[in-house]
Protein backbone atom coordinates (compact mmCIF):
# COMPACT_ATOMS: atom_id res chain seq x y z
CA UNK A 1 0.00 0.00 0.00
CA UNK A 2 1.21 2.91 -1.02
CA UNK A 3 1.53 6.02 1.36
CA UNK A 4 1.03 9.67 -0.65
CA UNK A 5 3.01 11.93 1.56
CA UNK A 6 1.30 15.89 1.49
CA UNK A 7 3.68 18.28 0.77
CA UNK A 8 3.72 22.31 1.32
CA UNK A 9 3.39 24.49 -2.21
CA UNK A 10 3.41 28.11 -1.90
CA UNK A 11 0.38 29.81 -3.55
CA UNK A 12 0.97 31.19 -7.07
CA UNK A 13 -0.66 33.97 -8.47
CA UNK A 14 -3.31 32.87 -11.34
CA UNK A 15 -4.08 36.33 -12.97
CA UNK A 16 -0.61 37.57 -12.90
CA UNK A 17 1.04 34.30 -14.51
CA UNK A 18 -1.42 34.48 -16.95
CA UNK A 19 -1.29 37.94 -17.41
CA UNK A 20 2.04 38.02 -17.63
CA UNK A 21 1.76 35.18 -20.09
CA UNK A 22 0.18 36.83 -21.60
CA UNK A 23 2.54 40.11 -21.91
CA UNK A 24 4.69 36.89 -23.40
CA UNK A 25 7.06 37.24 -20.11
CA UNK A 26 7.76 35.32 -17.67
CA UNK A 27 5.36 34.09 -15.43
CA UNK A 28 7.04 33.66 -12.74
CA UNK A 29 8.89 37.27 -12.97
CA UNK A 30 7.33 39.30 -15.37
CA UNK A 31 10.17 40.84 -16.74
CA UNK A 32 12.22 37.72 -18.43
CA UNK A 33 11.24 37.14 -21.99
CA UNK A 34 8.97 33.95 -22.49
CA UNK A 35 9.97 33.32 -26.43
CA UNK A 36 13.31 33.11 -27.87
CA UNK A 37 11.56 32.69 -31.50
CA UNK A 38 7.66 33.71 -32.92
CA UNK A 39 6.47 30.31 -30.38
CA UNK A 40 9.61 28.88 -29.28
CA UNK A 41 9.83 29.04 -25.44
CA UNK A 42 13.20 30.06 -23.91
CA UNK A 43 14.95 26.93 -22.02
CA UNK A 44 15.39 29.27 -18.97
CA UNK A 45 14.35 32.61 -17.94
CA UNK A 46 17.12 34.90 -18.06
CA UNK A 47 16.04 37.18 -15.49
CA UNK A 48 14.90 34.46 -12.29
CA UNK A 49 16.28 31.45 -14.13
CA UNK A 50 12.80 29.77 -14.40
CA UNK A 51 13.69 26.01 -16.12
CA UNK A 52 10.33 26.57 -18.67
CA UNK A 53 11.66 23.46 -20.89
CA UNK A 54 9.20 21.49 -19.15
CA UNK A 55 6.54 23.57 -20.67
CA UNK A 56 3.50 21.95 -22.95
CA UNK A 57 0.95 24.25 -24.31
CA UNK A 58 0.73 21.48 -27.12
CA UNK A 59 -2.30 21.95 -29.17
CA UNK A 60 -4.74 23.96 -26.20
CA UNK A 61 -3.37 27.49 -27.86
CA UNK A 62 -4.60 26.60 -31.40
CA UNK A 63 -7.78 25.45 -30.13
CA UNK A 64 -8.45 28.57 -28.24
CA UNK A 65 -7.57 30.98 -31.46
CA UNK A 66 -9.61 29.31 -33.53
CA UNK A 67 -12.45 29.30 -31.55
CA UNK A 68 -12.19 33.24 -30.97
CA UNK A 69 -11.48 33.95 -34.39
CA UNK A 70 -14.88 31.68 -35.61
CA UNK A 71 -16.94 33.04 -33.15
CA UNK A 72 -15.42 36.77 -34.04
CA UNK A 73 -15.72 36.36 -38.16
CA UNK A 74 -19.26 34.44 -37.79
CA UNK A 75 -20.35 37.41 -35.59
CA UNK A 76 -18.85 39.72 -38.47
CA UNK A 77 -20.72 37.51 -41.33
CA UNK A 78 -24.08 37.58 -39.78
CA UNK A 79 -23.50 41.57 -39.72
CA UNK A 80 -22.44 41.94 -42.87
CA UNK A 81 -25.51 39.77 -44.20
CA UNK A 82 -28.07 41.24 -41.77
CA UNK A 83 -26.61 44.65 -43.34
CA UNK A 84 -28.03 44.38 -46.62
CA UNK A 85 -27.13 42.66 -50.14
CA UNK A 86 -23.51 42.33 -49.75
CA UNK A 87 -20.62 41.46 -52.59
CA UNK A 88 -19.66 38.13 -52.35
CA UNK A 89 -15.79 39.78 -52.66
CA UNK A 90 -16.42 41.41 -49.80
CA UNK A 91 -15.81 37.78 -47.65
CA UNK A 92 -12.69 37.09 -50.34
CA UNK A 93 -11.11 40.44 -49.74
CA UNK A 94 -11.76 41.17 -45.83
CA UNK A 95 -12.54 37.51 -44.05
CA UNK A 96 -10.56 35.33 -45.90
CA UNK A 97 -7.20 37.60 -44.81
CA UNK A 98 -8.93 38.00 -41.08
CA UNK A 99 -9.03 34.26 -40.66
CA UNK A 100 -5.43 33.84 -41.55
CA UNK A 101 -4.02 36.41 -39.91
CA UNK A 102 -5.84 37.07 -36.66
CA UNK A 103 -4.76 33.17 -34.83
CA UNK A 104 -1.42 34.14 -36.11
CA UNK A 105 -1.29 37.19 -33.84
CA UNK A 106 -3.11 36.17 -31.12
CA UNK A 107 -1.08 32.72 -30.50
CA UNK A 108 2.10 34.03 -29.06
CA UNK A 109 -0.10 35.64 -26.40
CA UNK A 110 -2.40 32.80 -26.23
CA UNK A 111 0.36 30.33 -25.56
CA UNK A 112 2.07 32.33 -23.28
CA UNK A 113 -0.83 32.39 -20.83
CA UNK A 114 -1.63 28.51 -21.03
CA UNK A 115 2.30 28.55 -20.05
CA UNK A 116 1.41 31.09 -17.11
CA UNK A 117 -1.55 28.67 -16.56
CA UNK A 118 0.35 25.51 -16.08
CA UNK A 119 3.34 27.75 -13.75
CA UNK A 120 0.78 28.57 -11.54
CA UNK A 121 -0.75 25.41 -10.63
CA UNK A 122 2.17 23.39 -10.62
CA UNK A 123 1.19 21.42 -14.08
CA UNK A 124 3.90 18.92 -15.84
CA UNK A 125 7.35 20.55 -14.63
CA UNK A 126 6.46 22.61 -12.93
CA UNK A 127 5.63 21.47 -9.72
CA UNK A 128 9.20 20.81 -7.66
CA UNK A 129 8.02 17.88 -6.03
CA UNK A 130 7.99 16.00 -8.78
CA UNK A 131 11.37 13.89 -9.85
CA UNK A 132 11.73 13.74 -13.65
CA UNK A 133 10.90 10.00 -13.94
CA UNK A 134 7.42 10.64 -12.84
CA UNK A 135 7.08 13.41 -15.29
CA UNK A 136 8.50 10.93 -18.08
CA UNK A 137 6.38 8.42 -16.90
CA UNK A 138 2.91 10.39 -16.92
CA UNK A 139 3.94 11.63 -20.65
CA UNK A 140 3.58 7.78 -22.11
Amino acid sequence: MAVQVETYRASRSLWKAVGNGIACRCPNCGKGKLFRAYLKLNQTCANCGLDLSSARADDFPPYIAIFIVGHVLVGWMLHAEMSGPSDPMLYVLTMIPAAILLPLVMLPSIKGAVVGLQWANYMYGFDPARTSTEIARSDV
